[in-house]
């Protein structure tokens, strides 16, 4: 009993990535004894050795050798322009965490403090009343329980605490919020942008809006950080804290409570579940650097954090007398309705001109065009549900385009033409949404184990006719607005897409208004135990098609403080 006690909390989080960060930090500043647990190894900010590296500073000029690749890497390879010498240790080599596929999936993970807040994309973007009310209005799936206007203050909230810069565009399918000042357009972008609202004012190029320091104010950007100093080193980590990441805001902030205990190597095994109680009295914890077995208990609250997939693991391995089939998997839910956007589709193409304008640094944005398509009125309407957005940027050439050019050039012409660079081109790429469905799923696989000694996934995934039929639109439509900005050259590519390529995994564990469809209530609690929550991606019930982060830091913070409020209330 006095182990017991000593291994009690009044909250336990799972996780510490981008929702798992927001989870310790508002449990913490809420004044709650919090236990944070991170089945992969510690990494406090600043800790990013390669941070400072340029290319000739690494093996192989950053590059992975193909042994390498083969032996460790044999899905991650799949994505290879991530695996790099400077970044491959944020990323889980897949001989030590495999999974099974039916269908091919690009499960990408990391397994660190931070997760993969530490190489996430940074793009936050909100969604809109036309998703929330989608599949409602289309009878896909099951309807959201919870529309924009609930949301919004918890939006509000994340965005002012992260830092997102951007520009509002009083949008109706793409919210605005409070911004710091955006990331500026080169000239090619700022071309781009104007040629292609004259030609089609109902497409709107926008700065990307990013989480991106670029008014920091350390009076709201809590935790260890700083302005983007353009360095475009964002997936080694930032030692400013230029770019938002668990390690340099929430976790720091959390600590600095003095109410979180961090664990590091504490793969949760299952969720303890108390059938006479109807709750969640802990987490049974495998400690991955000693083989011990521990668990852990709460007198309150227990959030799921894990990343979506992994958060479903842990569902359907806590299996008990009541719970045969896994935690909060009654209705046979759990796993089920995954989601990813499809991309690897897009265009581009050359400029001619402004030769003379070279911008100083390397900025890690570019521009975003929201959604254009079945906006709810008769000439945007498609063939097709829902729709897509494109990322996209400007740049220059590198000054190697211009030496193999040149017949050999050595001596000083070769460094004349080294301080050159070559012409402008600009490149998208679209993003559209994948639809849910019931048939997408993932299964736990006991047969095969990882590294520590946990079951794996089976993948049962993949995209749909939906999501086919929209993929010319997107090329063709990147295609024609580059005609208008004036590009030459101009190519689309279209490339095999398969989920979880765009690191968006969603669904598994779906929010609802019946326990009969869905997993979560409209609180995130699980509705047969409602002191657990699941705030990650796992909670989704519609995809969108703009990067899905920022959501859930809204869900996050939202859930922390009806859980504080039901714990005042004695509710659970």
């Amino acid at each position: 009993m006095k182990g017991k006690e000593n291994n009690t909390y009044d909250a336990i989080v799972v996780g510490t990535g981008i929702s798992g960060g927001w989870a310790a930090m508002e449990l913490c500043r809420a004044g709650l004894k919090t236990l944070v647990l991170e089945r992969g190894r510690p990494v406090e900010h600043g800790d990013y050795p390669t941070a400072n590296l340029d290319p000739w500073d690494l093996p192989y000029r950053d590059q992975v050798p193909a042994a390498e690749k083969e032996a460790h890497y044999e899905k991650l390879r799949r994505k290879d322009y991530v695996l790099r010498q400077s970044s491959k240790d944020f990323f889980v080599k897949d001989d030590e965490y495999p999974y099974t596929e039916k269908r091919r999936f690009d499960w990408i993970r990391g397994y660190q403090t931070g997760g993969r807040s530490l190489m996430w994309g940074r793009q936050c973007y909100r969604l809109s009343d036309l998703d929330f009310s989608a599949n409602a209005r289309e009878g896909i799936a099951i309807d959201w329980p919870i529309r924009y206007a609930e949301l919004k203050p918890w939006y509000d909230k994340a965005s002012t605490f992260v830092g997102v810069s951007g520009r509002p565009e009083n949008l109706a399918q793409l919210p605005d919020g409070p911004f710091l000042p955006e990331m500026p357009f080169n000239c090619i972008e700022t071309q781009f942008q104007d040629r292609v609202r004259e030609r089609f004012p109902d497409r709107r190029v926008t700065p990307g809006r990013a989480a991106h320091l670029t008014a920091y104010d350390p009076d709201v950007h809590l935790g260890t950080r700083g302005n983007c100093v353009y360095r475009n080193r964002c997936i080694r980590g930032c030692p400013y804290g230029g770019y938002f990441a668990s390690n340099s805001s929430t976790i720091p902030v959390a600590r600095a409570t003095g109410n979180m205990t961090l664990l590091n190597h504490a793969a949760v095994r299952e969720v303890i579940y108390d059938a006479d109680a109807g709750r969640a009295s802990g987490v049974r914890v495998k400690h991955t650097d000693t083989g011990e077995e521990i668990e852990y208990f709460s007198r309150g609250v227990v959030f799921l954090n894990a990343s979506t997939l992994n958060t479903a693991a842990i569902l359907l391995a806590s299996k008990s007398d009541a719970q045969p089939n896994g935690l909060g998997n009654d209705n046979d839910q759990v796993g089920r309705n995954i989601m990813d956007h499809h991309h690897r589709i897009g265009a581009s193409g050359s400029f001619e001109g402004h030769r003379d304008q070279i911008d100083k640094g390397r900025k890690p944005n570019g521009f975003y065009i929201p959604r254009f398509v079945n906006l709810g009125t008769s000439d945007t309407e498609k063939d097709y549900l829902r729709g897509f957005g494109y990322q996209g940027g400007a740049s220059r050439d590198g000054w190697w385009s211009l030496v193999r050019e040149a017949d050999l050039a050595l001596g000083a012409d070769l460094k004349q033409r080294l301080l050159e660079p070559g012409g402008w081109s600009v490149g998208m790429t679209g993003f559209g949404e994948c639809l849910s469905n019931p048939d997408n799923r993932v299964t736990l696989n006991e047969d095969l184990l990882d590294k520590d000694g946990l079951p794996t996934l089976t993948m049962d995934v993949a995209f749909g006719e939906n999501e086919a039929s929209m993929r010319d639109d997107m090329a063709n439509c990147a295609a024609e607005m580059l005609e208008a900005a004036g590009a030459r050259n101009i190519q689309t590519f279209r490339q095999e897409a398969h989920p979880g390529f765009s690191i968006h995994e969603m669904g598994a564990a779906r929010m609802g208004n019946d326990p009969r469809t869905s997993v979560l209530n409209r609180h995130n609690q699980v509705w047969n135990c409602k002191n657990l929550y699941v705030t990650d991606g796992a909670a989704m019930v519609s995809a969108a098609c703009v990067n899905p982060s920022l959501t859930y830091m809204a869900l996050t913070a939202r859930a922390v403080d009806h859980a504080v409020g039901e714990l005042n209330r004695r509710n659970i």
